[in-house]
This record gives structure tokens, C-alpha cells and sequence, in this order.
């Protein structure tokens, strides 16, 4: 009997061990994350705060404009850029990202479903500088046949909507193939057509994942540097129309930081900070509309 329970112990303590060590090693690696995101929000503040402290936060608004060599920081026309290439980007890509994964879930054959799926997973691992090139040589004199100079707030929403278009597809084809069966299955024995399965049942089941996935996507647009600053026109400058030059947080410290120091570095970083924080608002949205519709479901 002790030799048989000394067998037992023998075979699952190396088990045991095992699953002990790679929990571990998760646990490390996930605390490594965590750390490294505040390590980076560290080094911001400790970068950007020195100017900060000069005159506050509400300078970076109010400012008479973008001078950094006259000590003038304003980046509302930045951030408004930003926002706009985001949102603009989000109602262009947004309803294409929403019909091709009801195609290829609900509707295609099985092999077309698969292309399909296998084109929009090959377009999210393009280059963001192909996308940028392809901008400048195609969108851009297009839009300039229409209004000059080409480079402009719509040719960026163009680009940077067709560069989060495989993110939204890919996350809401997930967030569709978490609808139950039987609401599809009880909406046909009921007689009701396909589109308004989809439109009234489908959609509406599996509207916290598309939303999540939208706002991934607007993180992933409103995080863009290449493209943005390819094709945008790189002007500081509220926009009045969707054909006027822009410059967006991102491209502003891709252009400035290799030259800019003392004060002027400075803002570049508190630019950095000012995208961390819309960030991390999006993400918050997100998760409060998330939590509000689990509670609705419960």
C-alpha cells in the first residue's frame, strides 16, 4: 500500500510542479506588462512635466498657436486633427467592416468566406508605409483633380480607414459567430427574411463585440503616424473642410523630435502624454458602454 502511494505521489508531483512553474511564469509576465505600461507613463511625466509646471496645463489650448520657438505650445488644431481623422475613419470603415463579416459568416459559400477572411487577415499585416505610398500615388491626385493640394483631412480618413478595416472585420466576424444558433434557427421557423434576422436579431445580440471592435479600431486609427503624415498635407491648422491640410499629435512628433530641444522636446512629450490619454479614454468608453449592456442582458 506505501509503495503504491509513493507511485501516485511520484506521478503527480512532476505534474503539479509543472503547472505551478508555468502559472508562475504567466503571472511574471503579465506583472512585466503591467509594469512596462506605467515605466512608459513614468517617463512621460517625467519628461513633459518640467514645462507643465511653467504655465500650466490649459496653455497647451490657449496658446496663440504652435511656435515652439516662441514658447507658444497650442495643439488644439493637433488634436482636433486627430479626432476628426478617427471619427472619419470609424463611419467609412465601420459600416464596410460590418458587411463583409455578415457576408462571409451568414451569407457567402464556404469557400468564398474563407478567401475573404484569408484577404482581410493578409491587408492587416500590409506595411503602413505601403499604405502611405499607395495614398500618395493614387488618393491623393484624385482628391487633388477635386480640391487642391490632395493632401488633405480626407485623403487620411480614406487611407486610415481602409489600414483599421481588417481590425473591425476580424473582431466583429468573432463578435457574430457568438450569436446563438437558435435565435437565427427561431427567426427562420418564424418566417422572417434574412436581412431582418440580421438587421433586428443578429446585429443587435452581438452589439458589445462590434462596438469593442470599433473601438480598437478607433485606437488604431487615432495612433497612426506613417500614413497621416504621408498624405495629410502636414499643416497646423484647424480644418474648415475635409479637403484642408492637417497635422495630426502623431505626425507632429514624428516631424519635430529628431531637431526639437530644451522646451520645444518638451511639448513633443506632453503631445505623447496628451495621445496616451485619449487612448485611454476610447479604452474607457468601451469598457463603461460594455459593463452598462451586460447589465441590460442580466
Amino acid at each position: 500500500m506505501t509503495l503504491l502511494t509513493d507511485e501516485v505521489v511520484a506521478k503527480v508531483h512532476p505534474t503539479k510542479l509543472r503547472g505551478w512553474a508555468f502559472w508562475s511564469a504567466m503571472s511574471m509576465l503579465a506583472l512585466l506588462g503591467a509594469a512596462i505600461v506605467f515605466l512608459i507613463v513614468a517617463f512621460l511625466l517625467s519628461e513633459s512635466f518640467p514645462l507643465i509646471a511653467q504655465g500650466g496645463p490649459i496653455r497647451f489650448f490657449t496658446d496663440e498657436g504652435w511656435w515652439p520657438r516662441d514658447a507658444s505650445f497650442n495643439m488644439t488644431p493637433m488634436v482636433l486633427a486627430s479626432l476628426y481623422l478617427t471619427i472619419g475613419a470609424l463611419v467609412v470603415a465601420t459600416p464596410l467592416s460590418l458587411a463583409i463579416s455578415l457576408v462571409t459568416t451568414f451569407k457567402a459559400p464556404a469557400r468564398l468566406a474563407h478567401v475573404l477572411r484569408n484577404l482581410v487577415e493578409l491587408s492587416a499585416a500590409v506595411p503602413t508605409v505601403v499604405y502611405g505610398l499607395w495614398g500618395v500615388s493614387s488618393i491623393v491626385p484624385i482628391v487633388n483633380i477635386w480640391s487642391p493640394p490632395g493632401a488633405s483631412l480626407l485623403a487620411g480618413v480614406l487611407i486610415v480607414a481602409l489600414m483599421i478595416i481588417p481590425t473591425i472585420t476580424v473582431l466583429t466576424q468573432s463578435a457574430l459567430q457568438t450569436v446563438p444558433t437558435a435565435y437565427v434557427q427561431g427567426a427562420t421557423a418564424l418566417g422572417v427574411s434574412t436581412s431582418q434576422t440580421l438587421l433586428r436579431i443578429v446585429i443587435p445580440a452581438a452589439r458589445q463585440g462590434i462596438f469593442s471592435a470599433m473601438v480598437l479600431g478607433a485606437a488604431r486609427a487615432i495612433g497612426e503616424t506613417m500614413v497621416v503624415l504621408m498624405v495629410c498635407g502636414n499643416i497646423v491648422q484647424v480644418p474648415t473642410s475635409l479637403f484642408d491640410p492637417v497635422r495630426a499629435l502623431t505626425a507632429n512628433i514624428a516631424l519635430e523630435m529628431p531637431y526639437a530641444m530644451g522646451d520645444h522636446r518638451a511639448s513633443l512629450f506632453v503631445a505623447g502624454l496628451l495621445m496616451l490619454l485619449l487612448v485611454s479614454a476610447l479604452v474607457a468608453v468601451g469598457e463603461w458602454v460594455g459593463m452598462r449592456q451586460r447589465k441590460m442582458i442580466s
